[in-house]
């Protein structure tokens, strides 16, 4: 089995942790054997998830929604990327695999090599530039020379008539290409399947992540209180995970009181009351490896409503994990879970994400996805090595709370194992204990005090 246990962050000589060259090389391998069962004959990467995957190269996350690098593996060479400025100059510098190919195509016939490893011909680190995402005049020619790079490899190595594969493109791009006589289809498909069972080093690293998340709830729970606002919650999250060591924060969705149903998917400046509940989901990166983990909470206390839709929305979420093991479909999972009309949405579409299911690993929502609005049409057999989470949402009867909760697991050889661990088997409540001269005050009870009197209720 692929472990789930954690080390430390830190690299050691005196303990087996992440192992990065079998995880460059695994990746690659996966991605070569995608390739070679196609009928393309290269792929061509903007999307920043691909590039890391297919290259190991990384300049940032400020560059991950500006298409500027691209990457090309063909049937017949290792990558090649081609990077913004001076980052190209970093790689020939650290980066020593681009340097190094597992293909006698690109090798440089003259150097010694020992193994499969040969010194490649020409570098796999080199300068170019995409369109930035039309910032660039268009008549300064920057997406014909893209094409121009692209079309010069597949040229020379023979692929030139075969169909390229491409993740993301800019419509520039795609002229560009088409005009060079090279035929554009989908490749965001091999990427996807290369990406979907998990190596052992993705695992830890994906374990690694979900751990520093157990720790930024942890510091959640002791800081929610009255008073508190929702974005306070996100830069509180978003400290612990940087703190520890965190590549990325790519988002905190705080939601609470009557903005929890229904659900915006967006944290305010709204203050956090007495007895609201608030839901959490934190998305962040570690060495590229991305959480996406919810959890709901009561502030002082919690209505009988709100404790009913927690049971419900965990209820649901524990019949699913329930069915998961390899030869399981999707299908098999999103039947427990129920219809949109169930819980106030006219259809599946409108109802989208809040009874869900995604992979998770370099990007979040990878393959496979549990949705009653394509699984049972499409579904997809669960296999050992996958990463995935599930999602449940359930509205309160009071018409403005709602419980979230999402667990991350990987598909075991005989079932899974759950590696988002804080507490979540029962609502939480957070803040302060309250003590009235009856003794403490229930944690059950209404955020209004008089519907918590016999008097106020009108002696009902």
């Amino acid at each position: 089995m692929k472990s789930t246990g954690t080390t430390g962050t830190n690299a050691v000589d005196w303990e087996a942790r992440v192992d990065f060259d079998r995880l460059r090389t695994e990746r690659l391998m996966r991605l070569k054997a995608q390739l070679d069962k196609s009928d393309v004959g290269a792929v061509l990467a903007f999307d920043f998830s691909n590039i890391r995957y297919m290259s190991a190269t990384h300049i940032g996350t400020w560059a991950m929604d500006k298409l500027i690098r691209f990457s090309l593996l063909t049937r017949k060479t290792d990558p090649i990327v081609w990077d913004f400025g001076s980052a190209a100059k970093h790689h020939s510098l650290y980066n020593p695999w681009l340097d190094q190919t597992h293909s006698e195509a690109d090798a440089d016939p003259h150097a010694p090599h020992h193994g499969a490893t040969r010194p490649r011909l020409e570098s796999g680190s080199r300068a170019g530039i995409s369109t930035l995402r039309g910032a660039f005049p268009p008549d300064a020619g920057i997406a014909e020379e893209v094409a121009r790079k692209v079309k010069r490899e597949l040229e020379k190595f023979g692929l030139a008539n075969e169909p390229l594969g491409v993740d993301v493109i800019e419509l520039p791009i795609l002229f560009a290409l088409q005009k060079e006589g090279i035929q554009v289809v989908d490749g965001q498909q091999i990427f996807l399947e290369a990406r979907r069972i998990k190596t052992h080093d993705e695992i830890r690293l994906l374990t690694t992540a979900a751990s520093m998340v157990d720790a930024a709830y942890e510091n959640l729970y002791e800081f929610l209180r009255p008073g508190v606002r929702e974005n306070e919650t996100v830069g509180l999250v978003a400290k612990t995970l940087y703190d520890l060591g965190s590549e990325y924060v790519e988002g905190v969705n705080a939601i609470s009181g009557e903005r929890c149903s229904p659900h915006p998917h967006v944290f305010s400046d709204r203050l956090i009351r007495p007895g609201d509940p608030a839901f959490f989901d934190i998305l962040h990166s570690y060495n590229g490896y991305r959480t996406c983990y919810y959890r709901t909470f009561a502030v002082g206390s919690a209505s009988q409503a709100q404790k009913d839709a927690y049971t419900r929305a965990r209820e649901y979420m524990d019949r699913a994990i329930a069915l998961v093991k390899p030869g399981a479909t999707t299908a098999d999972v999103v039947a427990v879970w129920p219809k949109a009309e169930e819980f106030g949405f006219p259809n599946e579409e409108a109802a989208f994400a809040l009874q869900y299911g995604h992979g998770v690993g370099l990007s979040i929502w990878e393959k496979p996805i549990f949705s009653r609005l394509t699984s049972f049409d499409h579904p997809e057999v669960l296999q050992e090595g996958m990463v995935f989470a599930l999602e449940t949402y359930w509205p309160a009867a009071d018409g403005w709370g709602a419980a979230r909760i999402e667990e991350e697991v990987v598909v075991t050889a005989t079932g899974c194992e759950v590696i988002t661990k804080f507490p979540a088997e029962e609502l939480l409540v957070a803040g302060k204990r309250y003590y009235s001269v009856g003794g403490e005050l229930s944690t059950l009870r209404d955020s209004q005090s008089h519907l918590n009197t016999v008097d106020g209720r009108g002696g009902k």
